[in-house]
């Protein structure tokens, strides 16, 4: 069974090819084609557990990604099976892995829900996954312009998040950079809301994709009240463990509200219905994610040898 490090994913695997794989597996887990297994946590001793996993027979494969968490640091591994005759075909270390798939839904997200003039990103972390989606986002919608909320950041940040997107990084305040955005993205470890709702720009598409846990949230109730939908990836897990939804005051998020991206990646549901509806992508990550790309990256491998 071969190994399968993140330089070799970083290597063989493009972003666009990644975001082409997570509408192709949304679209096959809304058809019925694909199933997925909730995340599963387990600690003891200050060390985390979770596991999640996915069989998209589509693609051939069935598998789990199992990390630990220990003092906020994450380690991931995924194992990989083929949905032929059963065999293991792989494991990988899976960084990589989680950077590019988190990013790439966004931006299948994006690209059905945020206005296509959209030219004004407000990047709320700059980590790995703040990053990563600087990265992504502006190689696949038309900004111009990369307002950069995050106090942590080395100072060096905005010029090379900058010259790696192409266009301006412009440290900003939290405040003033939601009133000129057209597409917010959270993507900080924040345990409480990181700007009220009602500076949110009329139009605009947020993703929050900083947490996974049910007593964290980045965005406030009145957010949410002035979304026309919450666009998640699958409401059994999504209702579990995002504390944007599982904190939300009685009434702020009705069950009509919340929507899964495969019923938006196959046009069943129509989340922005005008100009100026604020729609917001709430992402937990799942397994559905991990399996499909560790799938594409393994094709990829075999086709180099």
């Amino acid at each position: 069974m071969q190994h399968i490090t993140d330089e070799m994913v970083d290597r063989h695997v493009a972003p666009e090819d990644v975001q082409h794989i997570m509408l192709e597996a949304f679209r096959s887990f809304g058809q019925g084609g694909a199933t997925m297994q909730q995340r599963i946590r387990t600690e003891a001793g200050g060390v985390k557990l979770s596991t999640l996993g996915a069989v998209i027979p589509e693609q051939g494969v069935a598998g789990a990604k199992v990390y630990t968490t220990i003092d906020g640091q994450f380690s991931f591994v995924i194992l990989l099976f083929s949905t032929e005759d059963g065999r293991p075909l792989a494991s990988f270390d899976a960084g990589a892995i989680t950077r590019l798939r988190t990013a790439a839904c966004t931006v299948v997200a994006a690209r059905h829900l945020a206005r296509p003039d959209a030219r004004t990103l407000a990047l709320f972390g700059a980590g790995t996954q703040g990053a990563a989606h600087a990265r992504q986002l502006s190689a696949a919608l038309p900004l111009e312009r990369i307002l950069l909320c995050d106090p942590y950041a080395p100072a060096d940040m905005p010029e090379r998040l900058s010259q790696s997107c192409g266009i301006p990084v412009i440290p900003s305040e939290a405040e003033a950079a939601v009133r000129e955005a057209d597409v917010v993205v959270t993507a900080s470890r924040s345990t409480t809301p990181l700007f009220s709702g009602a500076a949110i720009k009329p139009g605009a598409f947020v993703a929050a994709i900083g947490s996974s846990l049910p007593h964290t949230r980045e965005l406030d109730d009145v957010a949410l009240s002035r979304a026309s939908a919450v666009v998640v990836e699958w409401k059994p897990q999504s209702t579990r463990e995002a504390g944007d939804i599982v904190l939300a005051g009685q009434g702020v998020l009705p069950e009509s509200k919340l929507i899964e991206l495969a019923d938006v990646v196959l046009d069943r549901a129509q989340p922005r219905r005008c100009d100026d509806d604020i729609v917001i992508y709430k992402s937990v990550g799942v397994g559905l994610e991990d399996v499909a790309l560790a799938g594409l990256a393994w094709r990829r491998l075999q086709a180099a040898r």
